[in-house]
């Protein structure tokens, strides 16, 4: 159930651990979703053996497990502890999410706590009322078997042990989770003259869920569906010409295995433009598919998407230009023997000049030469990582690009404090860009513009008035039903006949006795 919630939680992350599988294996495939299958899958089997245990115990019956269930448990509590390791090891800021999601999603969590105690009172008031019946019976015996006094005594000594062992621990839960909202801080609880403007977007090599990524067709499915920015990969050519692409090589998406078989996993740098440009970069798109459950497009998208080339970063400049769009970009310096491996930032920083595109439009992210991009290009808007607030302060940077799982400490409080422009990348989910819009964050870098853009109010937002009373009431009804469900089992026991009843009670407890 642990690895089974922190998968459904990482959702945001499985085109990223679907692209990583895909550079070990060479396959493209859904094995997130694959992955999500099978815990819940493991899940459901191991909670219906777990259910069918315990009515069994209920009734009295012995548990006799077959010895293929025997195996697979051990199994499934094999790979669960493996799986939970690997993501401890190698994978560990990824609980960072969970962080995240306890932020906005606590006040949910306390009502299922709550609704679960409520069920659990059942079969503990019914315990614990039979152990209290099966205790007074025995003090009742005791004066007509005087020789077995020091013999019940000790039992009555184990008849009260266990009521604590049973009924302490369930008190101390249940008031653990009343207090529980004095600890809830989440973001998305506040005043509604507090909540800040919605996030603007930067679309994530375009609109990848709506034309193949970091092609002209994604960039303007972008600008169609209201990007407030592109953000894009800048690569150079071998002949000088920097060009759009994120992976090192063309295997994944272009055509470059049906064109040039041997060359698939070389550097992308060392080819010429005028290869590159031959290049199909739109037919991977179509046939991968690569997020799940994308809308499907039109005839026309369709030809579209399947005839897209491999573009340079003018053509994106003068995009942005014409839209008056902002860009960012990550710059991947050339690889060793490259010609530009120690001029690439002043090619790149050219190419721009001459677009004539407004220097106010351009995001500047690469952390090369800077002083130099400052001397030839003042007008650009220089874009930190998560650095010190003194060295942003140093370089003069009121801008930063940071990982949204950096929000989970303190909120980024500090840099908003200082007025520091914060865009979180990349962020696909509604519940996440509901935190980011709720934590005042100025703009975020996604995948799924379209569904973010619908998005008018942050989801799960409620005012402290209102969550006082949700709490109030639920920890009120919560206590009344506890309690009837205790007094239903305490009268029931006095609404029998004292033989009846402690026969019953006798029965029901030597088992456990």
């Amino acid at each position: 159930m642990i690895l089974l919630f922190v998968w459904v939680e990482t959702s945001n992350e499985y085109f990223g651990f679907d692209w990583a599988t895909y550079l070990t294996t060479g396959i493209w495939f859904y094995w997130s979703i694959v992955l999500l299958s099978l815990f819940g899958i493991l899940t459901a089997y191991t909670s219906l053996l777990l259910v069918l245990g315990f009515l069994l115990v209920w009734e009295g019956n012995k548990l006799y497990l077959h010895w293929c269930h025997k195996i697979l448990i051990l199994l499934v509590t094999a790979l669960a502890i493996t799986l939970l390791w690997v993501l401890c090891k190698l994978w560990r800021d990824k609980w960072l999410i969970l962080g995240l999601s306890l932020k906005i999603f606590a006040p949910y969590w306390h009502l299922a706590c709550i609704t679960l105690m409520i069920i659990l009172s059942w079969p503990v008031s019914y315990y614990l009322v039979q152990l209290e019946g099966e205790a007074r019976y025995r003090r009742c015996m005791m004066p007509y078997y005087e020789r077995e006094k020091t013999k019940r005594c000790h039992i009555l000594t184990r008849l009260k042990a266990l009521q604590i062992v049973v009924g302490l621990p369930f008190v101390i839960v249940l008031l653990f989770l009343y207090m529980m909202p004095l600890g809830i801080h989440s973001p998305c609880i506040q005043d509604k003259e507090n909540l800040g403007p919605k996030p603007t977007f930067f679309g994530h090599r375009g609109a990848p869920m709506f034309g193949p990524e970091n092609t002209m067709m994604s960039f303007e499915k972008a600008v169609e569906h209201g990007a407030h920015g592109l953000e894009s990969d800048v690569r150079i050519s071998y002949d000088s010409v920097p060009f759009l692409l994120h992976d090192h090589d063309f295997k994944r998406t272009t055509d470059i295995r049906e064109v040039i078989p041997s060359a698939a996993l070389n550097r992308s740098e060392f080819f010429t433009w005028d290869f590159i440009s031959t290049l199909n970069a739109g037919i991977w798109f179509l046939k991968d598919k690569p997020f799940y459950r994308m809308e499907p497009l039109s005839e026309a998208d369709n030809d579209k998407a399947r005839n897209q080339k491999i573009p340079k970063l003018r053509d994106l400049l003068d995009l942005a230009q014409k839209e008056k769009k902002y860009v960012i970009f990550d710059l991947t310096t050339p690889p060793p023997k490259h010609p530009h491996r120690n001029t690439f930032v002043r090619l790149v920083v050219s190419v721009i000049l001459d677009s004539k595109i407004e220097p106010h439009l351009i995001f500047w992210l690469p952390n090369f030469d800077r002083d130099y991009v400052r001397y030839m290009a003042p007008g650009f808007q220089q874009v930190g990582r998560l650095y010190p607030l003194d060295q942003l302060s140093k370089e003069n940077i009121r801008i930063i690009n940071v990982d949204y799982k950096e929000l989970f400490y303190s909120g980024l409080r500090d840099y908003k404090a200082a007025n520091i422009t914060i865009n979180l990348y990349v962020v696909n989910k509604p519940w996440l860009f509901s935190l980011a819009w709720c934590s005042r964050i100025h703009s975020v870098t996604t995948d799924n513009i379209k569904l973010l853009s619908e998005i008018d109010h942050p989801h799960f937002f409620m005012t402290p008035r209102y969550y006082m009373f949700i709490w109030l009431l639920i920890d009120g009804i919560s206590a009344i039903l506890i309690f009837a469900i205790f007094y239903f089992h305490w009268m029931g026991m006095y609404r029998c006949t004292c033989c009846r009843h402690f026969c019953h009670q006798k029965a029901f407890i030597a088992p456990h006795l």
